[in-house]
């Protein structure tokens, strides 16, 4: 689970921040002034102040915000100066925007705010369509407007060049006014919702910030995503009536709360159109009594009435915004918020708890009960054993007993004195003699608290206004041992810590140093009454804890917060997630933070001597029980095991169909201890009993198949493998071929020897189905001229699920999920359906990925109608494939395989390459043809994707690294007996940014940070060879290599733009250790030639082979990848590993291609096998041994 804020507010105005992981609330220090109400979203916070402005809290991230500036420099040619500056009347700005139409000097770019700050000076952008431009970056074309060429032709008249400068958002974790506009707001905010960024995925992190005036008018910031998180410009939206408040989803939902006590839901929002179109009227939940709150999420919609009852929004969905009905619900409240995935915080009308609604599901979003968020805040007094009970129970347990109360009294309060709840309080002196005896007169009765009630949005200002120093809003207050009154010159009595603090002339407290205590002896008394310090003996304890003195802190001690707000916008959690806010104790964790304090642990020297006895007493029972009975014999020399089953079999012959069969696991195991099997499946041939037959030891993978309907697996051998045509079978359930994989696998290991966790030198591979594979490679697989073929390579399953995986030879593991996700390998084995002796115990974490299904809709145009699902008896289906060739509709689409859940509704995807129109339609001549985002005159054929999205959920040896989402990860290969303390480790966002990981070894292979590499461009494809050459591909199909890249300067200096094949866009790079090779979007695979280590750019590039899908060039320089096409004796397979034969210094290229396993498989990587071949014996040798 990624970690996330909820944050909160509380009657002071102070802003807290809450981690899901963490145990307490954290103040936001920076905050100069106090707030009214937050609005947060998984990377930033918004706020309104009591000065009524607008500010921004964003979260620091290692990938930094990064805005791109761009103008045009535009230059015609004339016979007299050649091209000049001198342009026609009739012509755009020298200086201009990519259009011609807006003038756009240098000079006229200004930051927008003082959140910002320029990285560099202004630049010539020497790239034009991915590739280097002649010297200046000027492009050239016949007349303005027109196609640009990067070549000057004989008719060549106007050129342009683009300049480039970037400038950086510096106020990260901060919070930031925002900039007022031009025409400033006709009154201040008064309420602030955010959200929308489920609406569009682009432009990346866009969001709706919606925001109500003390007018009862509702504004719409334009212009906030990821480049600009603090938006352009406030818009007005009409409105029915006056609203109080406003409440915004993460998709399309909003509402807000009209003063008369209506609600009414924001229609027509969509991508084209954030801000909507118009509003609904809802009545309020009851007749008699109005709303007053609103708070929506995804499909849900909770409000309170001004009763307090909490109320749910049944029916709720983006197609009926309005929903059907309400329900009541248990608790009264006085404000309510739903976060991420519909989890719903509040705060209770009593005591002003924050309070989680427990059960929240897709299945259940009403949730089942209310929960209170029991932590403390960071500087809680009650950590410091100002309390009775944490006194007394200091006393108890450090001191030899508890001496009889003998002169602890109570006195008479006044206003003028801070109360602290009814708590006990420890007086902090200087010297015993300053301690004094009161009257113990005092009534044991303390009244309740008086908790301010909001009527306003001004209660805040309300509540400052009237707090002086010395104040408190309790009537009564325990006993406090005076040294001094109050004094004209600032000196304020501190009852809760019985110490004098000065205060500055303004009011507000000086900063103030740590203070020994002297604790002398405890005593005890009644809990109802103050407690007091008398002068005593000398305990054995001296100057045993330290304590702050927070004046600050309003708060009495022991007293929990009175919570004002709370936004769990960025919060992600749901039913499933392991929080700790529940199950801390205020007085536990006092009493805990004595016991540290206090200095009480476990020395070092008392574990050595425990580890030591306990080591030699397991070493006596080892000898015991095993050693003296080693010369017998085993009890079980010889055993045979058999399961069987009834499952159902791809037959090998025409017509291929699914026929039941029986199906057995015949285990033995020999003298020696070695273990094999064979497996059976008996079926019926023309009423003849048959049967069909694999030894385990010749089993070389277990693969689970993509099926929407069936739960089933195949079963390779070396002969399969050449045939491309593998033993399929299928199980009646998800758990019945679980449990035959499982067994299967378990067995296949056993005979081959194999157990425990992947060596630092395995090979890895991941299935189109996004399941992990591993195989142990051989000394001679790279051997030459007879290298193991890799058809006879065993490979087996690693619990987990990844889109793509890297790794290098000391054990540095890390692979990427569907969701961009990035995970790290962490020693484990096993995982998923793999249970008991199967899978290590340790190290085995839940993993969820996430995926999109798409499928297409398609129309032809006819004169009549126009834009039609009536296709010609030709075309291809009206709902289909992205092949058109198989019928797939909303209704008959499902989940890739049985193990994937739905987790949305179909929606029209508009990140389709090629670009789409406002309906998410592409146009073309024909079908099959080059897509389009406009229409043309020649256009009579249209489509458009439908994308939904899935979940799996598994486990396996993965921990996620949080929170950038990754696209592309590289590790240095190194060598066999490498001594590499740090390994570079270079990856790309799902947003294009190259970035760095620091602090990466063998074992801390996570890393600690990344740091952020520029570029001018976004790029998609990167890899570090093993002398630290970098290569990437931008998005544009280019090339760049990376120079300087050194241990000493991680992230090297500049990239080097470097020619790609003629007509050809590549997509993929792989570095070994002197080698380069790239796939293009064609699937040719090239090799770079004339790499030196003196001019590491190469000279040219050879193309090698086709129809491959992906290349991993190793540390030894093997080169290995993953083709389609492969014709078997028997099929042709897509998705094969293939492994490039005769690779050696002098032919680098190789000379052919040995196939090992598949079809099926999408990804491998060789880059952790630096096992060098056996050197096999030259004749040299053999004669010197003759």
């Amino acid at each position: 689970m990624p970690i996330s804020l909820l944050w909160a507010v509380d009657v002071y105005g102070r802003v807290y921040s809450l981690s899901t992981v963490g145990q307490q609330w954290e103040q936001c220090r920076d905050a100069q002034m106090e707030f009214k109400r937050v609005t947060a979203a998984r990377q930033c916070c918004w706020g309104i102040a009591c000065d009524n402005s607008i500010y921004l809290n964003v979260h620091a991230s290692d990938l930094p915000v990064r805005y791109q500036e761009e103008t045009y420099e535009n230059q015609r040619w004339n016979p007299v100066d050649g091209f000049s500056d001198r342009l026609l009347p009739s012509d755009r700005w020298q200086w201009s925007d990519v259009t011609g139409l807006q003038h756009q000097p240098l000079d006229g770019f200004l930051l927008p705010s003082n959140s910002w700050e320029w990285e560099g000076d202004w630049y010539v952008d020497e790239n034009f369509e991915g590739e280097p431009t002649e010297k200046g970056g000027w492009s050239y074309a016949i007349d303005f407007p027109a196609t640009y060429t990067k070549d000057k032709k004989w008719n060549s008249c106007v050129r342009r060049r683009r300049w480039l400068r970037y400038r950086r958002y510096k106020a990260m974790d901060t919070w930031a006014k925002i900039p007022s506009q031009q025409t400033s707001l006709p009154d201040p905010f008064s309420d602030i919702s955010c959200g929308g960024w489920e609406v569009s995925e682009e432009p990346r992190g866009r969001l709706s910030l919606w925001a109500v005036s003390l007018q009862g008018k509702v504004w719409f910031r334009e212009g906030i995503y990821h480049h600009n998180p603090e938006g352009s410009s406030w818009e007005e939206v009409s409105l029915p009536g006056e609203v109080v408040q406003i409440s915004c989803g993460p998709g399309d939902l909003v509402w807000a709360v009209l003063w008369e006590g209506q609600l009414i839901v924001r229609e027509g929002i969509g991508r084209d159109c954030p801000k909507g179109t118009s509003w609904a009227m809802v009545d309020s939940p009851s007749p008699d009594v109005g709303a007053t709150h609103v708070a929506v999420g995804v499909n849900v919609v909770w409000a309170l009435t001004k009763d307090n009852k909490v109320w749910f929004r049944r029916g709720v969905n983006s197609h009926n915004p309005c929903g059907s009905g309400w329900i009541n619900m248990v608790g009264e409240m006085i404000m309510i918020n739903v976060g991420l995935n519909d989890q719903v915080f509040a705060i209770n009308c009593e005591d002003r708890a924050v309070f989680f609604r427990q059960g929240v599901t897709s299945s259940e979003l009403s949730g089942k009960t209310w929960r209170t968020i029991n932590v403390p805040r960071d500087g809680d007094r009650s950590h410091s054993s100002a309390s009775a009970s944490s006194l007394q129970s200091a006393g108890c347990y450090f001191c030899g007993e508890v001496q009889a109360q003998t002169a602890a009294s109570d006195v008479e309060s006044d206003t003028d004195k801070v109360s602290t709840d009814g708590a006990n309080c420890l007086v902090a002196s200087t010297s015993p003699e300053s301690f004094v005896d009161a009257p113990t007169d005092q009534p044991t009765e303390t009244p309740k608290p008086r908790i301010p009630k909001v009527t306003s949005d001004s209660f805040i200002s309300e509540l400052v206004s009237d707090r002086e120093p010395g104040k408190c809003s309790r009537d009564k207050a325990p006993a406090v041992l005076e040294e001094e009154p109050l004094t004209e010159d600032g000196e304020v009595k501190a009852s809760s810590d019985g110490v004098a603090v000065p205060q500055s002339q303004s009011g507000a407290p000086l900063d103030l140093q740590w203070s020994n205590v002297d604790l002398e002896e405890a005593q005890s008394q009644r809990v109802q009454t103050g407690a007091v310090l008398e002068e005593a003996d000398t305990c054995s304890l001296s100057s045993v804890a330290t304590y702050t003195l927070a004046m600050e802190d309003p708060y009495g001690a022991d007293e929990h917060p009175l919570w004002a707000w709370v936004s769990g916008g960025g919060c992600s959690v749901d039913s499933h997630s392991q929080l700790s806010w529940f199950n801390c104790s205020t007085n536990a964790s006092s009493l805990v933070q004595s016991v540290h304090s206090m200095g009480l642990s476990v020395t070092p020297a008392q574990t050595a001597a425990w580890k030591k006895q306990i080591f030699e007493q397991l070493n006596e029972r080892t000898k015991r029980e095993l050693d003296n009975f080693r010369h017998y014999e085993q009890a079980i020399e010889q055993s045979v095991w058999v399961k069987k089953g009834t499952m159902q079999w791809w037959r090998d012959w025409k017509p291929h169909k699914w026929m039941d069969v029986h199906f057995a696991l015949e285990q033995f195991s020999g003298p020696e201890g070695n273990k094999d099997g064979i497996l059976f499946i008996y079926y019926n041939f023309y009423e003849e009993k048959k049967y069909l037959h694999a030894f385990i030891n010749e089993v070389t993978i277990l693969v689970p198949v993509l099926n929407d309907y069936k739960h089933t697996f195949a079963i390779y051998t070396p002969e399969r493998t050449k045939q491309r045509w593998p033993i399929r079978v299928a199980a009646a359930t998800e758990l019945e071929m679980h449990d035959w994989l499982a067994l299967l696998s378990v067995s296949c290991c056993d005979s081959r020897g194999i157990q425990g966790p992947p060596s630092k030198q395995a090979i890895w591979s991941i299935t189109c189905k996004g399941d992990i594979f591993v195989s142990e490679p051989s000394p001679s697989l790279e051997a030459a001229p007879y290298p193991t073929p890799c058809d006879q390579m065993f490979w087996r399953q690693v619990g987990g699920h990844l889109r793509m995986i890297e790794c290098n030879s000391v054990g540095i593991v890390w692979g990427i999920g569907y969701d961009h996700t990035a995970w790290v390998y962490t020693g484990g084995y096993g995982g998923g359906f793999f249970q008991g002796l199967a899978s290590s115990t340790d190290n085995i974490y839940t993993q969820v990925d996430v995926k999109s299904v798409y499928i297409y809709e398609n129309q032809r145009w006819n004169p009549v109608t126009g834009y039609t699902n009536r296709g010609l008896p030709t075309d291809r289906y009206m709902w289909s494939d992205a092949s058109g060739l198989h019928e797939c509709t909303k209704t008959n689409t499902k989940p890739p395989s049985p193990q994937w859940t739905w987790v949305s509704d179909w929606a029209i995807d508009y990140s389709v390459s090629g670009g789409t129109d406002r309906e998410g339609w592409q146009y073309a001549a024909d079908f099959p043809a080059s897509y389009h985002g406009y229409k043309t005159m020649k256009d009579f054929v249209r489509r458009r994707r439908w994308a939904r999205k899935c979940k799996l959920a598994t486990t396996g040896p993965w921990q996620e690294i949080p929170p950038i989402p990754l696209s592309d990860v590289t590790i240095l290969p190194c060598a066999a007996q490498s001594s590499v303390d740090v390994v570079s480790l270079w990856a790309i966002s799902n947003k294009g940014d190259v970035l760095c990981r620091l602090g990466v070894t063998a074992l801390t292979p996570a890393g600690s940070s990344w740091l952020h590499v520029g570029t001018d461009q976004p790029f998609k494809s990167i890899s570090i060879g093993a002398a630290s050459q970098v290569w990437a591909i931008a998005r544009d199909g280019s090339a760049f290599y990376r120079g300087s890249v050194s241990s000493q300067s991680p992230a090297g200096d500049s990239w080097y733009h470097i020619p790609s094949p003629a007509k050809q866009k590549l997509k993929q790079v792989s570095v070994g250790r002197t080698s380069v090779y790239t796939v293009d979007e064609n699937g040719n695979l090239w090799y770079r030639q004339g790499v030196t280590p003196s001019y590491p750019q190469g000279s040219a590039w050879e193309h090698i082979s086709n129809n491959v899908r992906k290349v991993s060039a190793g540390p030894l320089d093997q080169v290995w990848i993953i083709a389609d096409k492969v014709q078997g004796s028997r099929s042709l397979s897509c998705g094969t590993v293939c492994h490039r034969l005769g690779v050696h210094p002098a032919e680098p290229k190789g000379q052919s291609w040995d196939y090992g396993i598949g079809g099926g498989w999408d990804h491998i990587t060789v880059r952790g096998n630096s096992m060098e071949p056996p050197r096999l014996p030259s004749l040299t040798d053999t004669l010197l041994q003759s």
